[in-house]
Protein backbone atom coordinates (compact mmCIF):
# COMPACT_ATOMS: atom_id res chain seq x y z
CA UNK A 1 0.00 0.00 0.00
CA UNK A 2 0.79 3.21 -0.21
CA UNK A 3 1.14 4.96 3.25
CA UNK A 4 3.52 1.44 3.75
CA UNK A 5 5.28 2.17 1.08
CA UNK A 6 6.00 6.11 2.36
CA UNK A 7 6.56 5.03 5.77
CA UNK A 8 9.60 2.27 4.53
CA UNK A 9 11.08 5.24 2.47
CA UNK A 10 11.22 7.30 5.12
CA UNK A 11 12.33 5.42 8.06
CA UNK A 12 15.18 3.97 5.41
CA UNK A 13 16.08 7.77 4.41
CA UNK A 14 16.29 8.63 8.53
CA UNK A 15 18.76 5.65 9.44
CA UNK A 16 20.60 6.17 6.38
CA UNK A 17 21.41 9.55 6.98
CA UNK A 18 22.45 9.02 10.50
CA UNK A 19 24.90 6.84 9.67
CA UNK A 20 26.63 8.48 6.74
CA UNK A 21 25.94 11.98 7.37
CA UNK A 22 29.70 12.96 8.20
CA UNK A 23 31.13 11.46 4.88
CA UNK A 24 28.06 13.29 3.00
CA UNK A 25 29.65 17.04 4.48
CA UNK A 26 33.39 15.80 3.57
CA UNK A 27 32.12 15.15 0.24
CA UNK A 28 30.41 18.57 -0.11
CA UNK A 29 33.39 20.31 1.16
CA UNK A 30 36.06 18.45 -0.67
CA UNK A 31 34.01 19.55 -4.04
CA UNK A 32 33.82 23.28 -3.64
CA UNK A 33 37.67 23.32 -2.85
CA UNK A 34 39.07 25.68 -5.71
CA UNK A 35 42.65 25.55 -6.71
CA UNK A 36 42.60 28.66 -4.95
CA UNK A 37 43.13 27.90 -0.65
CA UNK A 38 42.91 24.28 -0.64
CA UNK A 39 41.51 23.42 3.12
CA UNK A 40 41.35 19.52 2.58
CA UNK A 41 43.55 16.64 0.81
CA UNK A 42 41.41 14.11 1.36
CA UNK A 43 38.19 12.35 3.55
CA UNK A 44 40.26 11.72 6.56
CA UNK A 45 41.84 14.80 6.35
CA UNK A 46 38.41 16.47 6.05
CA UNK A 47 37.00 15.04 9.28
CA UNK A 48 39.98 15.38 11.32
CA UNK A 49 40.37 19.20 10.69
CA UNK A 50 36.18 19.37 11.24
CA UNK A 51 36.53 17.95 14.35
CA UNK A 52 39.62 20.17 15.57
CA UNK A 53 38.07 23.21 14.68
CA UNK A 54 33.86 22.67 15.22
CA UNK A 55 33.94 19.63 17.76
CA UNK A 56 32.46 16.12 16.94
CA UNK A 57 29.23 17.47 15.97
CA UNK A 58 30.38 20.30 13.24
CA UNK A 59 30.84 16.88 10.88
CA UNK A 60 26.61 16.88 11.09
CA UNK A 61 25.65 20.35 10.44
CA UNK A 62 23.27 20.64 8.12
CA UNK A 63 21.99 17.28 9.37
CA UNK A 64 18.62 18.62 10.83
CA UNK A 65 17.57 19.76 7.27
CA UNK A 66 18.37 16.26 5.95
CA UNK A 67 16.47 14.30 8.66
CA UNK A 68 13.45 16.74 8.68
CA UNK A 69 13.15 16.31 4.62
CA UNK A 70 15.02 12.93 3.75
CA UNK A 71 11.73 11.54 4.54
CA UNK A 72 9.45 12.49 1.68
CA UNK A 73 12.41 13.05 -0.74
CA UNK A 74 13.17 8.90 0.16
CA UNK A 75 9.49 8.17 0.09
CA UNK A 76 8.59 10.21 -2.95
CA UNK A 77 11.59 7.89 -4.88
CA UNK A 78 10.69 4.81 -3.74
CA UNK A 79 7.25 5.30 -4.08
CA UNK A 80 7.51 6.53 -6.97
CA UNK A 81 9.79 4.04 -8.95
CA UNK A 82 7.05 1.27 -7.63
CA UNK A 83 4.18 3.18 -9.20
CA UNK A 84 5.94 3.77 -12.68
CA UNK A 85 6.89 0.06 -12.63
CA UNK A 86 3.45 -0.89 -11.84
CA UNK A 87 2.29 1.00 -14.93
CA UNK A 88 4.76 0.54 -17.11
CA UNK A 89 4.25 -3.34 -16.60
CA UNK A 90 2.05 -5.60 -19.31
CA UNK A 91 -0.04 -8.09 -17.45
CA UNK A 92 2.28 -8.40 -14.81
CA UNK A 93 5.13 -9.50 -17.13
CA UNK A 94 9.15 -8.78 -16.30
CA UNK A 95 9.74 -5.58 -17.10
CA UNK A 96 12.17 -4.58 -20.11
CA UNK A 97 15.44 -2.94 -19.38
CA UNK A 98 14.04 0.20 -21.17
CA UNK A 99 11.16 0.19 -19.22
CA UNK A 100 12.97 -0.25 -16.01
CA UNK A 101 15.01 2.94 -16.93
CA UNK A 102 11.66 4.89 -17.89
CA UNK A 103 10.47 4.42 -14.43
CA UNK A 104 13.98 4.70 -12.86
CA UNK A 105 13.68 8.44 -14.59
CA UNK A 106 9.97 8.86 -13.54
CA UNK A 107 11.07 8.73 -9.76
CA UNK A 108 14.24 10.98 -10.32
CA UNK A 109 12.13 13.61 -12.01
CA UNK A 110 9.83 13.38 -8.96
CA UNK A 111 12.13 13.65 -6.28
CA UNK A 112 13.28 17.17 -7.07
CA UNK A 113 10.43 18.72 -5.79
CA UNK A 114 11.84 17.76 -2.11
CA UNK A 115 15.77 17.11 -3.15
CA UNK A 116 16.39 20.70 -4.43
CA UNK A 117 15.41 22.73 -1.48
CA UNK A 118 17.03 20.42 0.62
CA UNK A 119 20.44 20.17 -0.78
CA UNK A 120 20.40 23.67 -1.44
CA UNK A 121 19.98 24.16 2.54
CA UNK A 122 22.43 21.65 3.22
CA UNK A 123 25.20 22.80 1.37
CA UNK A 124 25.05 26.19 2.96
CA UNK A 125 25.25 24.68 6.37
CA UNK A 126 27.86 21.98 5.54
CA UNK A 127 30.21 24.33 4.02
CA UNK A 128 30.14 27.36 5.86
CA UNK A 129 32.75 25.48 8.31
CA UNK A 130 35.55 25.58 5.71
CA UNK A 131 34.84 29.31 3.99
CA UNK A 132 35.25 30.11 7.75
CA UNK A 133 38.29 27.95 8.53
CA UNK A 134 39.52 29.77 5.09
CA UNK A 135 39.56 33.28 5.67
CA UNK A 136 40.74 32.36 9.16
CA UNK A 137 43.42 30.70 7.95
CA UNK A 138 44.11 33.50 5.17
CA UNK A 139 44.09 36.28 7.98
CA UNK A 140 46.57 34.44 9.90
CA UNK A 141 49.12 34.25 7.04
CA UNK A 142 48.57 37.90 6.54
CA UNK A 143 49.60 38.53 10.17
CA UNK A 144 52.74 36.35 10.13
CA UNK A 145 53.78 37.99 7.15
CA UNK A 146 56.41 40.65 6.60
CA UNK A 147 54.26 43.05 4.90
CA UNK A 148 51.76 43.34 7.51
CA UNK A 149 50.83 45.80 9.46
CA UNK A 150 51.28 45.39 13.12
CA UNK A 151 48.12 44.84 15.59
CA UNK A 152 46.24 43.94 12.75
CA UNK A 153 42.66 43.25 13.56
CA UNK A 154 41.80 39.47 14.87
CA UNK A 155 40.07 37.73 12.25
CA UNK A 156 36.20 37.58 12.89
CA UNK A 157 34.51 34.87 14.55
CA UNK A 158 32.21 32.70 12.13
CA UNK A 159 28.57 33.72 12.64
CA UNK A 160 26.31 30.19 12.82
CA UNK A 161 23.54 30.57 10.30
CA UNK A 162 20.24 28.13 10.63
CA UNK A 163 18.55 27.32 7.95
CA UNK A 164 15.65 28.83 8.75
CA UNK A 165 17.24 31.77 8.47
CA UNK A 166 18.79 30.97 5.03
CA UNK A 167 14.90 29.71 3.98
CA UNK A 168 13.32 33.14 5.45
CA UNK A 169 16.12 35.09 3.48
CA UNK A 170 16.09 33.46 0.17
CA UNK A 171 12.15 33.46 0.43
CA UNK A 172 12.89 37.62 1.29
CA UNK A 173 14.96 37.80 -1.65
CA UNK A 174 14.35 35.78 -4.42
CA UNK A 175 10.87 33.80 -3.99
CA UNK A 176 10.10 30.02 -4.06
CA UNK A 177 12.58 30.56 -7.01
CA UNK A 178 15.61 31.15 -4.39
CA UNK A 179 15.29 27.68 -2.66
CA UNK A 180 15.53 26.01 -6.04
CA UNK A 181 18.90 27.64 -7.60
CA UNK A 182 20.61 24.79 -9.34
CA UNK A 183 17.25 22.95 -9.92
CA UNK A 184 18.60 21.69 -13.33
CA UNK A 185 21.58 20.44 -12.09
CA UNK A 186 20.01 18.38 -9.83
CA UNK A 187 17.82 16.94 -12.68
CA UNK A 188 21.00 15.87 -14.75
CA UNK A 189 21.93 14.15 -11.71
CA UNK A 190 18.81 12.71 -9.79
CA UNK A 191 17.34 11.35 -13.31
CA UNK A 192 20.50 9.53 -14.65
CA UNK A 193 21.07 8.48 -11.37
CA UNK A 194 17.74 6.64 -11.22
CA UNK A 195 17.91 5.47 -14.47
CA UNK A 196 21.10 3.67 -13.36
CA UNK A 197 20.66 2.59 -9.99
CA UNK A 198 16.94 0.79 -10.23
CA UNK A 199 16.87 -1.29 -13.12
CA UNK A 200 20.92 -2.53 -11.85
CA UNK A 201 19.39 -3.14 -8.31
CA UNK A 202 16.48 -4.91 -9.58
CA UNK A 203 18.42 -7.25 -11.52
CA UNK A 204 20.86 -7.82 -8.89
CA UNK A 205 18.66 -8.47 -6.17
CA UNK A 206 16.88 -10.97 -9.06
CA UNK A 207 19.66 -13.11 -8.99
CA UNK A 208 19.41 -13.98 -5.29
CA UNK A 209 15.84 -14.71 -5.68
CA UNK A 210 15.84 -18.73 -5.60
CA UNK A 211 11.84 -18.27 -6.79
CA UNK A 212 10.46 -15.53 -8.76
CA UNK A 213 7.51 -15.20 -5.91
CA UNK A 214 9.64 -15.28 -2.68
CA UNK A 215 11.47 -12.07 -1.84
CA UNK A 216 15.47 -12.35 -2.08
CA UNK A 217 17.13 -12.58 1.87
CA UNK A 218 17.36 -9.09 3.50
CA UNK A 219 21.51 -9.18 2.78
CA UNK A 220 21.18 -9.92 -0.98
CA UNK A 221 19.08 -6.52 -0.92
CA UNK A 222 21.33 -4.79 1.03
CA UNK A 223 24.64 -5.25 -1.14
CA UNK A 224 22.25 -5.56 -4.20
CA UNK A 225 21.55 -1.84 -2.88
CA UNK A 226 25.17 -1.04 -2.52
CA UNK A 227 26.74 -2.12 -5.36
CA UNK A 228 23.96 -0.04 -7.20
CA UNK A 229 23.81 2.49 -5.11
CA UNK A 230 28.01 3.07 -5.57
CA UNK A 231 27.85 2.27 -9.65
CA UNK A 232 24.97 5.28 -10.10
CA UNK A 233 26.78 7.98 -7.55
CA UNK A 234 30.37 7.45 -9.39
CA UNK A 235 28.44 7.52 -12.89
CA UNK A 236 26.87 10.43 -12.03
CA UNK A 237 29.21 12.32 -9.81
CA UNK A 238 30.45 15.00 -12.35
CA UNK A 239 26.60 16.39 -12.64
CA UNK A 240 26.89 16.44 -8.38
CA UNK A 241 29.98 18.86 -8.30
CA UNK A 242 28.13 21.51 -10.82
CA UNK A 243 25.37 20.93 -8.71
CA UNK A 244 27.13 21.57 -5.68
CA UNK A 245 28.79 24.76 -6.98
CA UNK A 246 26.05 25.88 -8.56
CA UNK A 247 24.26 26.09 -5.24
CA UNK A 248 26.82 26.95 -2.75
CA UNK A 249 25.70 31.05 -1.91
CA UNK A 250 29.17 31.54 -0.29
CA UNK A 251 32.46 31.39 -1.83
CA UNK A 252 36.37 31.06 0.02
CA UNK A 253 39.11 33.27 -1.03
CA UNK A 254 39.64 33.47 -4.75
CA UNK A 255 36.78 31.19 -5.78
CA UNK A 256 35.42 31.45 -8.98
CA UNK A 257 31.21 32.31 -9.34
CA UNK A 258 28.94 30.71 -11.97
CA UNK A 259 26.31 31.90 -14.10
CA UNK A 260 25.15 28.63 -15.10
CA UNK A 261 25.33 25.01 -15.99
CA UNK A 262 27.32 25.77 -19.28
CA UNK A 263 29.77 28.44 -17.73
CA UNK A 264 30.45 26.01 -14.49
CA UNK A 265 31.35 23.18 -16.75
CA UNK A 266 33.73 25.49 -18.21
CA UNK A 267 35.27 27.10 -15.68
CA UNK A 268 35.75 23.80 -14.27
CA UNK A 269 37.32 21.96 -16.73
CA UNK A 270 39.71 24.85 -18.14
CA UNK A 271 40.91 25.66 -14.89
CA UNK A 272 40.92 22.25 -12.71
CA UNK A 273 41.02 20.15 -15.28
CA UNK A 274 38.92 17.37 -16.19
CA UNK A 275 39.48 15.01 -12.76
CA UNK A 276 38.02 17.92 -10.50
CA UNK A 277 34.36 16.02 -12.10
CA UNK A 278 35.08 13.38 -9.93
CA UNK A 279 36.22 15.44 -6.42
CA UNK A 280 34.28 13.52 -4.28
CA UNK A 281 33.30 10.61 -5.90
CA UNK A 282 34.71 7.90 -3.26
CA UNK A 283 33.13 9.80 -0.62
CA UNK A 284 29.61 10.09 -2.55
CA UNK A 285 30.40 5.97 -3.45
CA UNK A 286 30.70 5.56 0.53
CA UNK A 287 27.34 7.46 1.33
CA UNK A 288 24.76 6.46 -1.31
CA UNK A 289 26.32 2.72 -1.16
CA UNK A 290 25.21 1.93 2.17
CA UNK A 291 22.31 4.71 2.38
CA UNK A 292 20.36 2.79 -0.55
CA UNK A 293 21.28 -0.39 1.06
CA UNK A 294 19.85 0.29 4.17
CA UNK A 295 16.99 2.24 2.49
CA UNK A 296 16.41 -1.41 0.00
CA UNK A 297 16.54 -3.49 3.30
CA UNK A 298 13.88 -1.69 5.49
CA UNK A 299 11.95 -1.12 2.18
CA UNK A 300 11.81 -5.01 0.97
CA UNK A 301 11.60 -6.35 4.80
CA UNK A 302 8.58 -4.51 5.19
CA UNK A 303 8.83 -2.44 8.31
CA UNK A 304 6.11 -0.26 7.44
CA UNK A 305 3.17 -3.28 7.15
CA UNK A 306 4.63 -4.76 10.36
CA UNK A 307 3.44 -1.31 11.74
CA UNK A 308 0.12 -0.96 10.06
CA UNK A 309 -0.94 -4.79 10.68
CA UNK A 310 -0.31 -3.82 14.63
CA UNK A 311 -2.42 -1.05 14.85
CA UNK A 312 -6.17 -3.06 14.43
CA UNK A 313 -4.67 -5.54 16.83
CA UNK A 314 -3.86 -2.79 19.29
CA UNK A 315 -6.91 -0.64 19.08
CA UNK A 316 -8.83 -3.86 19.09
Amino acid sequence: SLPAKLINGGIAGLIGVTCVFPIDLAKTRLQNQQNGQRMYTSMSDCLIKTIRSEGYFGMYRGAAVNLTLVTPEKAIKLAANDFFRHHLSKDGKKLTLLREMLAGCGAGTCQVIVTTPMEMLKIQLQDAGRIAAQKKLMAAQAQLSPSSVAGAAEPAVETRTTAMQITRELLRSKGIAGLYKGLGATLLRDVPFSIVYFPLFANLNKLGQKDPNVKAPFYVSFLSGCVAGSTAAVAVNPFDVIKTRLQSLQRGVNEDTYSGILDCTKKIWQKEGPMAFLKGAYCRALVIAPLFGIAQVVYFIGIAEFLLDMLPRHRA
